[in-house]
């Protein structure tokens, strides 16, 4: 890899974990706004989805723009958005000031995978490995966020910890300024036979979006076949019972969970730090972290077995753990924390999946479209699954709630099942 590609691939990775820290950093700060607000698990599950729902809804436009303007100043833009967004998250007192603060960084969240995505493609001439480095960030971010947050929470408030996640995003910009790189390397943007338009669109380097309303209708029309629309239902599924379980599951994890000070003797009973520590956080993180396993996993099966059979598969093995995660949780400490660990790789397992999945059942010169669609689908439509595990918990017990929402990856299954008969034996 060249120069030019290092340095975008190692702007696209700084942007990619950033984005992810403060993604998942969220639902270990559930934890405390239950308790210090007295709010339901349905009012605090509508909060995060709002805001986790402008994350994918975002991601259409944030497409349809980073074809018309400079992928950096957007991923620029939106890392210093998320950092004021989480500065204002700090200077919360209430419900209301935590839904606009978590809003305002869904939007801003938006930017980067359609930007990012985009800058790597044109950008970089070995595109395949900038995709895997900028997807390894990810999965630090995924991983380390969590327990970064955690670890602060035992020595400080989370409004103080908010305000201190602040300055990852402050750094990277900082970095991302002093960044040089040509965003159209790999791709050629000369032409003889543009006329004014398109040299001016040529300026720019980027005229890939299309020119209207119709266009786009257009564009979008030819995108959805049946493969495609199939494998939209697929991402779809992932995208809501990956928030319906991962939103509340540290303050789950802590109904089985042994107190630190009495049983596994971590500090002394009643110190600040035995009255701080969250075990509940730490094996969440740890679920994240075996997470990044199984996302390796996930790609090597990409390239042995066909993707919808792999989809069925993996959607399977997700119903049977969310039937047996609570009764396996009652069992004891080591059984929880080995179905969580177990947990951890399945479900991020099916990521390569379904990304390989967008790219067999749409066609080349659509494939910036599909990136806006899926994540759409995944992080925008998805987003209704922290809201419907908030309100099931309310309504039912924690079994119940896993009980049913087992059904998503079941439909998912069905889904991809019906990927694999109809579209691939066709």
């Amino acid at each position: 890899m060249n120069e030019n590609g290092r340095s975008i691939v190692a702007f696209t990775m700084v942007s990619h974990a950033i984005v992810h820290t403060y993604e998942l950093s969220i639902p270990i700060l559930v934890v405390i706004w239950l308790s210090e607000f007295s709010a339901t698990t349905a009012a605090i599950g509508t909060i995060v989805a709002v805001g986790y729902a402008l994350f994918g809804i975002g991601a259409l436009p944030s497409g349809l723009l980073a074809d018309r303007y400079s992928t950096k100043s957007m991923v620029l833009i939106g890392l210093a958005g998320m950092g004021a967004s989480f500065l204002l998250l700090s200077a919360a007192q209430g419900t209301a000031t935590i839904a606009l603060a978590l809003a305002l960084w869904g939007v801003f969240a938006s930017v980067h995978h359609p930007a990012s995505l985009s800058l790597i493609s044109t950008g970089v001439s070995e595109s395949g490995t900038g995709f895997a480095y900028h997807g390894m960030a990810g999965n630090l971010g995924i991983a380390f966020g969590p327990l970064v947050t955690a670890s602060l929470l035992i020595v400080f408030d989370w409004r103080l910890v908010s305000a201190l996640l602040v300055v990852p995003a402050v750094l990277a910009v900082a970095y991302a300024l002093t960044a040089e790189f040509d965003e159209m390397a790999a791709v050629d943007v000369g032409g003889d036979d543009g006329g004014d338009a398109d040299d001016e669109a040529a300026d720019d380097g980027r005229s890939g979006a299309p020119d209207s309303l119709a266009g786009f209708l257009a564009d979008s029309r030819a995108l959805f076949t049946l493969g495609f629309a199939l494998a939209m239902a697929v991402v779809l599924m992932n995208g809501v019972f990956y928030r319906g379980v991962l939103t509340f599951l540290p303050d789950v994890l802590g109904g089985y969970l042994p107190d630190v000070s009495e049983t596994l003797g971590l500090f002394a009973p009643d110190s600040p730090m035995a009255e701080e520590f969250d075990l509940a956080s730490y094996l969440y993180a740890g679920l994240l972290t075996v997470g990044i396993a199984g996302q390796y996993v996930g790609g090597k099966l990409t390239d042995r077995i066909p993707v919808s059979a792999g989809l069925a598969a993996v959607f399977g093995a997700l119903v049977v753990l969310a039937v047996a995660f609570i009764p396996v949780a009652e069992a004891g400490l080591w059984p929880l924390v080995a179905i969580s660990a177990v947990f951890g790789f399945v479900l991020f397992s099916i990521q390569p999946l379904y990304q390989a999945a967008i790219a067999v059942y749409s066609p080349p010169d659509g494939r910036g479209l599909s990136y806006g669609y899926t994540y759409l689908a995944n992080f925008g439509i998805g987003a209704a699954g922290a809201a419907l595990a908030g309100f099931l918990l309310d309504a039912t017990t924690v079994g119940r709630t896993f009980l049913l929402l087992a059904l998503v990856p079941a439909a998912g299954a069905t889904v991809a099942l019906t990927l694999y008969t109809v579209v691939d034996a066709g």
